[in-house]
């Protein structure tokens, strides 16, 4: 049985009603001047133009010259750059030991880790998919009462795993108490139960795990109707669902509970049949890729072939890194393995701005630049439709008019 998606008004109305940073409004104005502004992946560039930005949002864009900029406003010299939206991780973990105890942490200490994880990257929004609850959520309030610079961040706290079958890299790394932590339920009434504790405690998605690896070649699958009855969970709220797939069986699992978005590619692709895009295809699935994740892979190859194939066929693709269960920060090998499966710089850039902001029902605020909309900004030193690379000269990040990076400023 499939269960119904829930509409793109819902999930706006429910899940992102997240304001810009409460002190965004005494910030003074900011004027980026003198840049080309690509206001949208596939809108005509605006050359030498001036960006006004007002109590978190845009006030004014327009050529040099025909924009007022108002007085006292910071000026951001931007000639010879490129303004575009800022950029959303949407797959990212708070799960490395210097997050713990979030809420008690120096702020100095905290905002020094954000940007390096994600302001001198561009990213202003991410996607926590799984992490102990309490200390994102800490870290999620600071930032947004304005005590921290740092990210809109966007969690599905718990994730839930199939019963006993807690991946072994999560097994070799945690200590026992942690793992009694984790939420494996055995039916599918626990599995709902689960699910709604994780959303009245501040969680924005659910992320399962349809089939776990549980060592070298051993897996262990979510029963079909404890997933189904997470996902209806979910969707009863009006949330988006992620899934682990790691193999076709867990992509079948996922197709059946009704899941939105894969976390991952399908990683084992041994009996993949083209019904499998079908399906996705036609229930408006969307793929974070994660390719950083298997640069070193024996499936590799194949699992570029399958982005390929869904992107090809008009599937929808969320950029994401994994950041925070890889030990690494830098987006740039993402950016090349997806130019390596096929996808254009433009197709690339939209997977990191338009295309997270209309999943999510969002893009009358963000994903792109016009009057009214949220002033997340990122000055590049060149133009992403003809480069990748372009996405990685980060000057100037920018959130809710207020700037998370300056590459200018010696650290």
């Amino acid at each position: 049985m499939r269960l119904p998606r829930p509409s793109l008004a819902l999930l706006a109305l429910t899940l992102f009603l997240t304001p810009t940073t409460r002190a965004a409004a005494g910030d003074a104005p900011l004027a980026l001047v003198g840049g080309t502004v690509l206001a949208s992946p596939d809108a005509p560039p605006l050359p030498d133009a001036v960006v006004v930005v007002r109590d978190g949002r845009i006030a004014a864009l327009g050529h040099r010259g025909a924009v007022a900029i108002p007085s006292g406003a910071v000026r951001i010299d931007c000639d010879g750059l490129f303004v575009t939206a800022a950029f959303q991780n949407s797959h990212v973990h708070f799960t490395e030991d210097k997050w713990v105890g979030a809420a008690d942490l120096p702020a100095a200490r905290l905002e020094a880790q954000l940007e390096e994880m994600f302001g001198q990257h561009g990213f202003t929004t991410v996607f926590d998919l799984a992490s102990f609850a309490e200390n994102t959520l800490a870290l999620r309030e600071r930032i947004e009462s304005g005590e921290l610079r740092g990210p809109r961040i966007l969690t599905a706290g718990y994730a839930l795993y199939p019963a006993q079958g807690i991946p072994y890299y999560l097994r070799d790394s945690m200590t026992p108490a942690d793992l009694e932590r984790l939420r494996t339920p055995a039916t599918a009434a626990a599995a709902s139960a689960a699910v709604r504790a994780n959303l009245d405690a501040g969680a924005d998605a659910l992320k399962i795990f349809a089939v776990s690896w549980m060592g070298r070649g051993a897996t262990q699958p979510m029963d079909v109707e404890i997933a189904r009855a997470a996902v209806a969970a979910a969707h009863e709220r009006g949330r988006p669902v992620f899934a682990h797939p790691s193999n076709t069986q867990g992509l079948e699992i996922a197709l059946a509970a009704g899941v939105d978005i894969l976390a991952h590619a399908v990683e084992d692709r041994r009996g993949w049949k083209p019904e499998l895009t079908n399906a996705m295809l036609e229930r408006g699935m969307a793929l974070v890729p994660t390719l950083m994740l298997f640069d070193r892979d024996r499936f590799q190859w194949e699992i570029l072939d399958g982005v390929g194939e869904f992107v090809r066929r008009g599937g929808q693709i969320l950029f994401g890194t994994d950041f925070g269960f890889l030990p690494v920060y830098d987006p740039k090998d993402e950016y090349v393995w997806m130019s390596a499966a096929g996808m254009s710089p433009v197709q690339i850039f939209a997977s990191l701005t338009t295309a997270p902001a209309g999943r999510f029902g969002e893009s009358a605020r963000r994903g792109r630049i016009a009057v009214g909309m949220d002033a997340d900004l990122v000055v590049l030193g060149a133009d992403p439709r003809n480069s990748v690379l372009a996405l990685t000269q980060v000057k100037t990040t920018i959130r809710a008019g207020r700037v998370l990076y300056d590459g200018e400023i010696p650290r």
